[in-house]
């Protein structure tokens, strides 16, 4: 799983071979994730409400570039890096 951007010991990644609905991976600590790209909303797992807030602060920042990987990766295309929360 290709990581495409890290930020606060949180690691976002997306599958190359994935299943609908689009969506991104989270992993912090031992603590994982689905968040679905066009609602921001948890599809599965669980994440600290702190570690989620800052998950959907930047995916909300994001939410274009993460189409767009969703899209790359579908193609089997490289994806691209996305700018880390500040």
């Amino acid at each position: 799983m290709p990581a495409i951007s890290r930020f606060f010991g949180i690691v976002i990644t997306m599958n190359y071979n994935d299943h609908p609905p689009p969506h991104f991976h989270v992993r912090y600590g031992n603590q994982k994730a689905l968040i679905a790209i066009d609602t921001l909303g948890l599809i599965h797992g669980h994440l600290p409400p702190r570690v989620l807030g800052f998950v959907v602060e930047w995916a909300s920042q994001h939410q274009s570039a993460l189409a767009m990987n969703w899209d790359l990766a579908k193609r089997q295309q490289p994806l691209q890096p996305i700018q880390p929360l500040e």
